[in-house]
C-alpha cells in the first residue's frame, strides 16, 4: 500500500522513496529511468507487461507532465492489461483502492514534476 505521496517522495509499506518507482505485487524497483524523462515508451515497461497485471496504473507527475503516447496506450491493451493514467496523487489514490479490492496491479510512478 501506498502510505503517502508528496512532490519527490513516496512512502510505500513504510519505506520512503525519493525516486520514481514501479511496484510490483512482490517487490518494488526503485529508481525507475524511462528512456526519455517525461515519457513513457514501450520500452520502459518491458519488465511490467511480463508480469502480466490485470491492471497498470501510471502516475504521470505531481503536474502531470509525463506523456504516455498512443502507440504505448495500444501496445498495453494489445497485451490485454487494463491501463490507467492519472497525476501521480490521483494514481496513488486509485492503486490503493485497486489493492483493496485484490486485483493484480502494477504501478509506475513519477513523483516529481
Amino acid at each position: 500500500m501506498i502510505d503517502s505521496y508528496r512532490f519527490g517522495q513516496i512512502v510505500v509499506d513504510g519505506k520512503r522513496y525519493t525516486n520514481d518507482i514501479i511496484i510490483f505485487p512482490s517487490r518494488i524497483k526503485d529508481n525507475w529511468w524511462r528512456r526519455e524523462g517525461h515519457r513513457i515508451d514501450i520500452e520502459d515497461l518491458k519488465e511490467v507487461v511480463q508480469e502480466k497485471p490485470e491492471i497498470l496504473v501510471l502516475g504521470t507527475g505531481y503536474f502531470g507532465f509525463v506523456r504516455v503516447p498512443a502507440e504505448v496506450k495500444e501496445y498495453v491493451k494489445a497485451k490485454g492489461i487494463e491501463l490507467i493514467t492519472q497525476k501521480t496523487q490521483d494514481a496513488c489514490n486509485t492503486f490503493n483502492s485497486l489493492i483493496k479490492s485484490g486485483k493484480k496491479v502494477v504501478a509506475g510512478l513519477h513523483i516529481a514534476c
